[in-house]
Order: structure tokens, then C-alpha cells, then sequence
């Protein structure tokens, strides 16, 4: 199999905070040959290797080194069509938006309350991506992944998984794991999330009665394009920090202390806080170093305004953290992936 290998190539188009960086060699792989054509050539020349997906969460510290494998793998496809549950399997590679509309195409209900997240659908399980009350471990099936360390194919249940919040078991072993296909249980019948957040709300301003999966995706699509800034517009990696998990008894006295606190019960006696209300009572929102930033509508939400390099940014993220500690003794845990770590 011959690769189409490119060296010193400029990896700003591939993350949308539009930070520049160049990988030292860069390839597209389109299947599992070509995936496995170019570690082998990495291994031959002893070449690190890094996946990128859609690069949605990804900061870049600086030009990597060794091979940079984007999968560019596609394809959907309903596998089985099944009363009430349909399995419908995508490849690593497919945009995420775009499966979710083909989903909903089909009539198909479960993908909805994820519409117009950024990135693949083979990054999605990485860290349970949610939304709106749903995450992905709720409508998850199985997937497949390549094993780095003995160059097998597992199926992965979703036991073997291990989701939690924004986690999962290819978080927990970084470099491991590279997923090829993701499948997820869909339904014809399946009742509809809307109690989170303004859905319901919004569904009453655009007048809808009979309530549809294509209904619920278009409120939810017109609620983040007014909340969160478009990174083909303006650089972002959408919300760069994890909404904090802490013990009730916590929440309560931050509650007692600062009564707008925004905070939803977890069960197990945990309560889990809204990190974009941290940031802004801390007078982040809005806040400009150079073009490094924090979104003026969305303080989850830091923003590359034009020339701003992966250091600036990670510097006003520590910043961040650094004042929400000192003023709520909360930790803040960022969300995008380092590259490279260090």
C-alpha cells in the first residue's frame, strides 16, 4: 500500500482553535489498512505517533514531532433494522453533525440532544460526549478499536468502556486505543429529552405541538449557535473546562456563600457546578490577553481571536483555574487534549 506521507505540514486547518503548529510528518488514513500501513512506518523509523480527529479538542503547544495520523475514514450505515431498535454504525473518520442528521433522516430518535457538536464520530467516546441531558454512553452499542499494543481488533461493550463523565476508558489508557467504528442503539419510539436546559422552552417559542427527533435537534442546534461561537468564525475549542464535581456538603456551603450558584444534584452525595458560572463571577467573562481570550457571551469558552499561540492560551487557562481555586476552593479540569504533552 503506498501512503501519501507529508512532512513539516501546517496543522492550523486541523484544530479549530486555528493555533499554528506543524507536524514533523502528517498522512491521511482512509481505512484500517492504510491505518495500519502507517504505524508500521512509524515504527519502522521510530517516529512517536499522534491521532487526530476533527481537532475540536485539541490544544497545540507547539510543532509535533514524529507522525501526525488524521482519520479520514468514512461511512454510515444502518446495520440492523430492528423494532423498536434500529443499530446504526459509523466509521472513525465521519463528521459528527452530519451522522447525527443522517440518523435523524432514517427517523431515528437518541442522537438528537447532540446535534451540532464539532469533532468525529470516533472521538466522541473517547469522552463520553453530552449534551443537553444525554450523553453518549445512553444510546452506545459497541464500537471497534485497534489495540496498539498487540496490533489486534477488539469489540468493546458498553461495560468494557468504563464511561463517566467526560471519561472513559480510552482517556484512562492515552495512546492505547485507536477507534475505527462506533455503534449506537436508535429507536423509532424512543421518548425525547427536554427537560434540560431551555429545549422545552425553546420548542414553545417555534410554536411545536407534535414534538419530533428533528424538532428537538433544530432547537438544540439554534440554542448553540447563540451560545457558543462558530470556530470557523472565531478559533475555539468549544468548553474548555469540565463542569466540577464536588460533595454536596460543598456545594451546599458555596450555595450558602454565593446564592446564584448553579449546581445539579449526582447522586452518591456529589453535586456537579457549572464552571462557565464560576468563571464569570470570577470577572473572567469577556476577558482579553492579547488573542487569547474568553468568549464575551460564554465564559466556558476560551477563544483564539486571531494569532494567539497554544502557550497564551494555556497560560490564561491556568490563570483561570488558579483564580476559581483561590475563590470557591473548586479545581477546574480542562477538557481539550495537550499536544504534546508535557
Amino acid at each position: 500500500m503506498t501512503l501519501s506521507i507529508r512532512q513539516a505540514v501546517s496543522l492550523k486547518p486541523y484544530n479549530t482553535f486555528g493555533v499554528e503548529a506543524k507536524a514533523a510528518y502528517f498522512v491521511d488514513v482512509t481505512d484500517d489498512a492504510s491505518l495500519v500501513a502507517a504505524l508500521e512506518y512509524a515504527k519502522a523509523r521510530s517516529l512517536p505517533v499522534h491521532i487526530l480527529g476533527g481537532g475540536s479538542n485539541l490544544l497545540l503547544l507547539s510543532d509535533v514531532p514524529g507522525l501526525v495520523i488524521r482519520m479520514a475514514s468514512r461511512g454510515q450505515r444502518i446495520v440492523q433494522a430492528g423494532t423498536p431498535h434500529v443499530l446504526v454504525e459509523a466509521e472513525a473518520g465521519e463528521p459528527w453533525h452530519p451522522f447525527v442528521c443522517f440518523t435523524l433522516e432514517h427517523g431515528l430518535a437518541g442522537l438528537e440532544n447532540l446535534s451540532l457538536i464539532p469533532g468525529t464520530v470516533g472521538a466522541a467516546p473517547m469522552q463520553n460526549v453530552g449534551a443537553y441531558g444525554v450523553e453518549i454512553k445512553d444510546v452506545f452499542a459497541g464500537l471497534t478499536a485497534l489495540d496498539r499494543h498487540t496490533n489486534t481488533l477488539s469489540d468493546f461493550s458498553l461495560e468494557d468502556c468504563r464511561f463517566g463523565y467526560r471519561d472513559s476508558v480510552f482517556k484512562q489508557q492515552p495512546g492505547r486505543w485507536i477507534i475505527l467504528r462506533v455503534r449506537f442503539k436508535l429507536s423509532r419510539e424512543a421518548p425525547l429529552h427536554l427537560e434540560y436546559g431551555p429545549v422545552r422552552q425553546r420548542l414553545a417559542a417555534r410554536g411545536i405541538d407534535e414534538v419530533t427527533p428533528q424538532a428537538v435537534s433544530d432547537a438544540i442546534c439554534e440554542i448553540r449557535r447563540e451560545k457558543l461561537p462558530d470556530p470557523a468564525v472565531l478559533g475555539n475549542a468549544g468548553s474548555f473546562f469540565k463542569n466540577p464535581v464536588v460533595p454536596q456538603a460543598q456545594a451546599a456551603a458555596l450555595g450558602a456563600q454565593w446564592p446564584g450558584l448553579v449546581a445539579y444534584a449526582q447522586g452518591d452525595h456529589q453535586a456537579k457546578l457549572a464552571a462557565g458560572w464560576l468563571i464569570e463571577q470570577a470577572g473572567w467573562k469577556g476577558y482579553r490577553r492579547g488573542d487569547a481570550g474568553v468568549h464575551k457571551d460564554q465564559a466556558l469558552v476560551l477563544v483564539n481571536h486571531g494569532s494567539a499561540t497554544g502557550p497564551e492560551l494555556l497560560a490564561l487557562a491556568r490563570d483561570i483555574q488558579a483564580s476559581i481555586q483561590a475563590r470557591f476552593g473548586v479545581t477546574l479540569e480542562m477538557e481539550p487534549n495537550v499536544l504534546p504533552a508535557g
